[in-house]
């Protein structure tokens, strides 16, 4: 259905349908619902039908069907602000110019020079350390061009927008200056309600549900970059296949989803992860562990819990530069019970190196591990860090000044998860009575 034909009214046909029959909804009539979403109220749904179908989404259980979420997300990358070619001149010396001298990062690898991102989906519970930020601060500095899409947080204490913000960078600065920003660093940061503005008047919409949506699990699929490598978190095993699937719907070449055993949208510093590998157009399921595969010790998950945005500032800023002093809220001696300098740092690489190795820029974990400590060490990741601040504030500057970032809605994940009971008692009803 394009654009142009939607309204109030052909939103009520869909809504009903999917009350009513929810077992007959395609990923089809989910994909109009949400070209109806991307317009204005006025345009395309009122609030009500937008809180309405929301409800009636998640109630009815399909919103977990792959395709169904690859419908979602299709749409969503097609209303996003559209992103320039961000790749920069291969080969080229810049050392001297101020710039990022890719030409020696790009040595090594199997040739991959497009983007990458590593992202959870949130809600698992257990408000780590915001491991993948810094991991990819740590991944940039080794040339991989990294294009991060996040927001501020939805189901901890720190989201990724939250940790950036306390550490200084700019991150409302006009879509348009992206490409200004990756000739200075490998690192960039695209924040998400700006590069969805479509969305905006459903922000309102999601905070006034207080439960999680289906819009909670899209965000790691609808970064504007396209990034055609990623690793991927999930909080519960049974969607890891699921978003392998989605990935594979969406043509991404390479990717990783991961779920630590302890229900951890991230790579586990405690023990096993389970992981869905996408490459060459098959999924294949496995199991990692941080000692076999990676080479590092394991660490309880309470040694890597975050803090505040202001907190994990410090810890970030400690691991990145090696001469910081221990942040006093990480220098009790380590125990099962606290936050630990050397556990997060770990957690850090292993979650970097799983990154790399999707990258194509090292062959195994324990290579990129390697690597990911070098740039630690060498300090090339605070290098790319600092460029990404330095380019972000220029880019205000010459746009008008500092805006205040807001949330998308998410945070009404706060709420938790709804139990999709409706879908359930459907299928239970349909097999008792025999009917349809």
């Amino acid at each position: 259905m394009p654009d142009q034909q939607v309204s109030p009214d052909t939103f009520k046909v869909l809504l009903k349908k999917l009350v009513q029959h929810p077992d007959d909804f395609s990923p089809e009539d989910v994909a109009d619902c949400f070209r109806h979403l991307c317009q204005t109220p006025t345009a395309g749904a009122s609030d009500a039908q937008v809180g309405a179908f929301l409800t009636a989404l998640t109630l009815s259980g399909i919103d977990s069907d792959p395709e169904v979420v690859a419908a979602c997300a299709q749409v969503l990358r097609e209303h996003a602000v559209k992103v320039a070619d961000l790749k920069p001149a291969e080969g080229v010396n810049n050392e001297g110019a101020g710039l990022w001298d890719y030409s020696k990062t790009d040595e090594e690898g199997d040739g991959y020079r497009g983007l990458v991102d590593v992202v959870g989906t949130g809600g698992d519970g257990h408000d780590a350390f915001n491991v993948s930020t810094t991991a990819a601060v740590v991944v940039a500095g080794t040339g991989v061009r990294v294009a991060k899409h996040g927001s501020k947080a939805a189901t901890s204490s720190s989201g990724s927008a939250d940790l950036l913000i306390s550490l200084g960078c700019t991150l409302t600065f006009p879509p348009a200056e992206l490409p200004t920003i990756l000739p200075q660093t490998p690192f960039l940061f695209l924040f998400a309600p700006h590069y969805h503005p479509s969305l905006a008047h459903i922000a309102p919409i999601r905070r006034a549900l207080n439960f999680r949506t289906v819009f909670n699990v899209l965000g790691p699929l609808i970064n504007p970059a396209r990034p055609a490598r990623m690793v991927l978190g999930v909080a519960k095993r049974e969607l890891g296949d699921t978003f392998a699937r989605v990935l594979q719907l969406l043509k991404v070449d390479r990717a990783m989803v991961v779920c630590g055993k302890e229900g951890l949208d991230e790579i586990s510093p405690e023990g096993e992860t389970w992981v869905w590998e996408l490459a060459n157009g098959e999924i294949t399921e496995g199991v990692i562990h941080p000692t076999r595969d990676f080479g590092l010790p394991t660490h309880p998950l309470t040694s890597v819990r975050g803090a505040t945005p202001q907190l994990n500032a410090q810890t970030f800023t400690a691991l990145l530069q090696p001469n910081t002093p221990v942040p006093a809220h990480l220098s009790a001696p380590p125990d099962i019970t606290s936050p630990c300098i050397d556990s997060i740092r770990d957690f850090v690489l292993l979650n970097a190196a799983a990154l790399l190795k999707v990258s194509g820029r090292v062959k195994s974990y324990k290579e990129g591990v390697e690597l990911a400590r070098e740039s630690l060490a060498s300090g090339s990741a605070w290098r790319a860090f600092q460029g990404f601040i330095d380019a972000g504030a220029e880019a205000m500057k010459r746009n008008g000044g500092i805006v205040e970032p807001e949330d998308d809605g998410g945070v009404a994940a706060k709420g938790g998860a709804v139990e999709a009971w409706y879908h359930h008692e459907h299928q239970k009803k349909k097999t008792t009575d025999g009917k349809q």
